[in-house]
């Protein structure tokens, strides 16, 4: 592992990159100094081999962790739907029907629209965030020392502190919101929300004159939404599990003083978290499919 603690940190913080990197570029491996010819795909040694290979390099560690944890999800929810009584249930079904509740529940009170995908979609995002939030509970060398004993270089285990994968779920919700604005209000009513609103007085030149004030104003507003969205969650995890990756630097006896009460606080962050990233996807495609 790294040797200091700067490069114990930037090691924890650093994913498993699989990407491209040019001819002409020159490693410094565990064999010495070696200069591509062509360009080739390969693992990133190094936090500056990852940003060489740019954007079209791919985190594994974060998509693993990410699919398998939605894997995981879908398989104990589906053995538990296959399995489920109507007589006396058994204690991971009552859980399971819990948190079933608890979302439909939310759902019904905030989307006021009429929707077969809202109430599943609501369900998936608020345990699939929550999994991947609570890999930040685990010890932060126990899985990382592992992977180097398999001879893989860096392991991120909590996928929420990537913004690539925070984002790419927020985006998701953003093409939701734009696909049940224009379904339920069609493309000129969309596009009238975004031209006539804040600003629609009854004088048609000052109605057209505030037109592309309007549209900046919506569209400023509108791209704020995933980007709010994505950056939230990640900012929240990010800062998790630098403290966890902190408190882990310090003398044996002080780790656990901490990490002890840290570790319980942040079960409700991580919480906290999933319900908020779920809650706000339950308002944005409200507001989508509302006629002002």
């Amino acid at each position: 592992m790294a040797g200091n603690s700067s490069e114990y940190i930037k090691h924890h913080l650093t994913n498993l990159t699989y990407g491209e990197l040019p001819a002409g570029y020159v490693r410094h491996g565990e064999h010495g100094q070696e200069t591509l010819t062509e360009a080739t795909w390969t693992l990133a040694h190094s936090g500056d081999e990852a940003k060489a290979m740019g954007f079209k390099a791919i985190h594994l560690d974060s998509m693993g962790w990410s699919i398998g944890l939605g894997l995981i999800f879908c398989l104990i929810f589906r053995a538990v739907a296959k399995k489920a009584t109507s007589g006396v249930p058994g204690g991971l079904q009552n859980f399971i029907e819990t948190i079933v509740e608890f979302v439909d529940t939310n759902v019904r009170d905030t989307f006021h629209g009429t929707s077969s995908l809202i109430a599943p979609l609501a369900l998936t995002i608020f345990c699939w965030i929550f999994l991947m939030n609570f890999m930040d509970l685990i010890p932060v060398d126990f899985i990382p020392t592992a992977a180097q004993a398999m001879g893989l270089h860096y392991m991120k285990v909590v996928p929420s502190t990537d913004p690539n994968i925070t984002l790419g779920m927020s985006i998701s919700v953003f093409l939701l919101v734009l696909f049940y604005s224009i379904k339920m209000k069609g493309v000129s009513g969309f596009a009238g929300e975004l031209a006539l609103n804040p600003f629609n007085p009854a004088n048609p030149v000052l109605k057209a004159f505030f037109i592309p004030i309007n549209l900046i104003l919506e569209g400023v507003t509108l791209i704020a939404k995933p980007v709010s969205l994505g950056l939230r969650l990640f900012g929240n995890m990010y800062a998790g599990e630098l403290i966890f990756i902190l408190i882990a630097l310090l003398p044996f006896g002080l780790q656990w003083m901490l990490s002890v009460p840290w570790a319980i606080f942040h079960i409700l962050v991580i919480t906290l978290q999933a319900f908020i990233f779920m809650m706000l996807t339950i308002v944005y495609l409200s507001m989508a499919s509302e006629h002002h």
